[in-house]
């Protein structure tokens, strides 16, 4: 009998890199395809699909290389688990921005073969994602990551000790999640104000207007400006905080050896959205010593980025990942730990994104580290 593989994923604005995918997994067998609902897509991405469920089932059950399609009954990246195991397939096939460890231990549960594909367009065509359709090619609004210091930039923390955040803007290459620690939220925001790209405007001016967008006057509460700054200053930038909102001073690379230097040792993996409700609040350890750990500890990511040392580097971003994780201890679970082990052996230092309790976890490693996503830095624009 012929083997049987599946894949799962939302497939709107249906385009020539889903089909190169549908053919490459249809090598492995005979191709089943789980749909996300509307719903689904929804909550993981925070936006409504352009094409409903049912053309989305329609358009992908005409494609030659699909056996069978359906709409997943589950939600959250998760969202296939009941067909999954209903279909005990051979092969579960997935891009590499599609891995999650959640998929490799279900996969090993069911006795399922994981296999995980490059995204390689067909001979003769261009790269193509449903990202980057969805505002006509044009460059996108960016995503950040906090590399050191996160919360410092609350003064319920920075009154106890200044100290330095670090952010990296990304390049929207893949679409990253809702509640994931990428700062979607803020740049939600954003959207509303530049629906499609940051306007040729000074970096840090455009991050003003968005932090003052995003916290009007009224707000219960204040959104940290790590957020806003990660998003529209291009590089990697730190930003001093003293017991208030805004930072005191802001300063940033765009060095390109540095920024190669990064993205050649840092990877991401997504583990699954932060859960409703998550009180990371809860059993806080807010104090001065904890908080100057956290300022200490970013002052030597930046000096180990600088230098360019890779051993410094990991040590230093250890010790802020701990720092964040003692006063805010919420920020960990078990599953999160068992999953922080299961790459001791690849990487040399590891952080979650944003706030904990799921999202991606970034890591840094000297060595490529296999299925992990890649990042890609956002340059200064020449012209600014």
């Amino acid at each position: 009998m012929k083997k049987k593989v599946f894949v799962s994923g939302c497939y709107d604005l249906l385009h020539s890199g889903h089909v190169a995918f549908f053919k490459e997994a249809s090598s492995y067998g005979d191709l089943h395809v789980g749909i996300g609902s509307d719903k689904t897509v929804e909550e993981l991405k925070g936006r409504l699909t352009i094409n409903s469920e049912l053309e989305r089932l329609y358009m992908v059950k005409a494609i030659r290389y699909v056996t069978d399609a359906f709409i997943n009954s589950g939600n959250g990246i998760m969202d296939f688990e009941e067909q999954l195991k209903v279909l005990q397939p051979d092969y579960f096939v997935v891009n590499e921005d599609g891995y999650s460890p959640k998929k490799k231990e279900l996969c090993k549960e069911l006795g399922i073969e994981l296999v995980v594909l490059n995204r390689i367009p067909s001979s003769g065509l261009p790269e193509r994602s449903t990202t980057s359709l969805r505002n006509g090619n044009k460059s996108q609004l960016p995503y950040r990551i906090d590399l050191a210091g996160t919360w410092i930039d609350q003064v319920y923390v920075s009154k106890y000790a200044p100290g330095w955040a670090i952010t990296l803007s990304l390049e929207p290459v893949i679409e990253y999640n809702e509640r994931c620690g990428m700062s979607t939220s803020t740049r939600n925001a954003a959207k509303k104000i530049w629906p499609y790209t940051l306007p040729l405007e000074k970096p840090e001016k455009l991050a003003e207007i968005l932090f003052r967008y995003e916290n009007k006057p009224g707000n219960e509460f204040v959104s940290g400006a790590q957020d806003a700054i990660g998003i529209c200053m291009p590089g990697l930038v730190r930003h001093y905080y003293d017991n208030d909102y805004w930072p005191k001073k802001i300063e940033s690379i765009h060095t390109e050896e540095i920024l190669c230097w990064l993205e050649e040792h840092l990877y991401m993996v997504l583990l699954w959205p932060r859960k409703q409700g998550l009180e990371l609040m809860h059993n806080t350890e807010i104090n001065k010593t904890n908080v100057t750990q956290l300022a200490m500890a970013s002052e030597a990511v930046w000096n180990a980025i600088l230098a360019k040392d890779l051993q410094a580097f990991a040590s230093a971003f250890l010790k802020s990942f701990k720092a964040q994780t003692t006063m805010f201890p919420a920020m960990l679970n078990n599953e999160i730990n068992e999953v922080i082990a299961s790459y001791k052996n690849e990487a040399l230092a590891w952080k979650l994104a944003g706030a904990g309790g799921g999202g991606y976890l970034i890591l840094v490693s000297e060595k490529p580290i296999k299925d992990a996503i890649k990042i890609k830095i956002r340059r200064k624009n020449t012209g600014i």
